[in-house]
C-alpha cells in the first residue's frame, strides 16, 4: 500500500509535518509516499493553500527526509494543483527546473468560458459539471500531471442525476483514456459524513456511478489517502476505499511511477 496525496500543515487546512506523515508511513511498512500539498502560485494566492515563500522549504525537507529514511522508504516530491490555462508555464517549471517529481491534478475551481471563477464545491447547477469536465480534460491533455486526484469531485453536490452529470463522466473518463492517464480513486470522501442526496444515502464522493464507468475500461487507478494528518496516512478508510477498488474490478495500480 502505497500513498502520492498527502497534505501537511503548510496547507492550512491540515496537520503534521512531512517527517510526521513518514514515520506514520514506515510505521505500516509502506514502500513508497509522494507529498502533494495543496501548490501555490507565485501571482495569486487562492487559498487554503501553503505560500509561494514556503515553497523552496516544503522541498528542501523532502529532500533531506528523502536522503535520512533513505533504507526504509522511498519519498517523492509532489504538489496537488489546480489547473488554469495562463499557469501551464509555471507548471513546466516546477517539473523541468524546481525538480518536482509529480504533479497531481486537483481541480477544486476553474473558470468558465464567461471567464466567470468558479468553485465546484458550489455548482449552481449541473452545467457546471461539463465546464469543470472540460477544464480537466484540457488539464490531462497538457501532459503535466502524472495523476487526476478525485476525479468525480463534482458528485458532492445534490443535483439529480441528468443528461449533463453522464455527459461529464464520459468526457473525463473518455479524455483519461485517449491520454493514458491514471485516475484516482480518493478514500478522502469516505471520511466525510453520509447524508441524504437525490440518489440515496450516500458519501459525497467516490460516486458509484463514475466508478462503474470506469471499471468498464483499461484506466489505471491508484487509491489516494487525501490524508490530512499523519494517522490517516493508511487508516481503516485507506484499507475500506482498497475494498471498494476491488469489489468494482477496477485496473488497481500500486505506483505512479511504472
Amino acid at each position: 500500500m502505497n500513498n502520492y496525496h498527502t497534505h501537511t500543515y503548510r496547507c492550512l487546512h491540515a496537520f503534521g509535518k512531512e517527517e510526521d506523515y513518514v514515520q506514520e508511513a514506515v510505521a505500516h511498512k509502506m514502500e513508497e509516499l509522494g507529498f502533494s500539498d495543496h501548490g501555490p502560485f507565485p501571482h495569486h494566492d487562492y487559498g487554503l493553500r501553503m505560500q509561494y515563500t514556503e515553497l523552496d522549504d516544503y522541498l528542501q525537507t523532502i529532500d533531506r527526509l528523502r536522503e535520512q529514511y533513505r533504507d526504509r522508504i522511498r519519498l517523492y516530491k509532489g504538489l496537488e494543483i489546480e489547473y488554469y490555462r495562463e499557469s501551464l508555464p509555471y507548471y513546466r517549471e516546477l517539473i523541468d527546473q524546481r525538480g518536482l517529481d509529480y504533479l497531481a491534478l486537483g481541480a477544486h475551481s476553474f473558470v468558465d468560458a464567461k471567464g466567470h471563477f468558479k468553485n465546484i464545491f458550489f455548482a449552481s447547477g449541473t452545467e457546471d459539471f461539463l465546464t469543470y469536465a472540460d477544464n480537466v480534460c484540457e488539464a490531462m491533455r497538457t501532459g503535466c500531471f502524472r495523476f487526476v486526484a478525485h476525479p468525480d469531485l463534482f458528485f458532492l453536490n445534490d443535483f439529480p442525476m441528468d443528461d449533463n452529470t453522464e455527459e461529464a463522466c464520459r468526457r473525463i473518463i473518455t479524455c483519461a483514456q485517449e491520454q493514458n492517464m491514471i485516475l484516482e480513486y480518493n478514500a478522502n470522501g469516505y471520511r466525510r459524513a453520509r447524508r441524504m442526496c437525490c440518489d440515496g444515502l450516500r458519501h459525497p464522493y467516490p460516486h458509484r456511478y463514475f466508478w462503474q464507468k470506469v471499471a468498464q475500461t483499461d484506466l489505471r487507478v491508484i487509491v489516494g489517502s487525501d490524508c490530512h494528518t499523519p494517522q490517516q496516512v493508511c487508516d481503516d478508510t485507506m484499507r475500506f476505499a482498497y475494498k471498494e477498488v476491488q469489489r468494482l474490478g477496477l485496473n488497481q495500480i500500486d505506483t505512479i511511477f511504472s
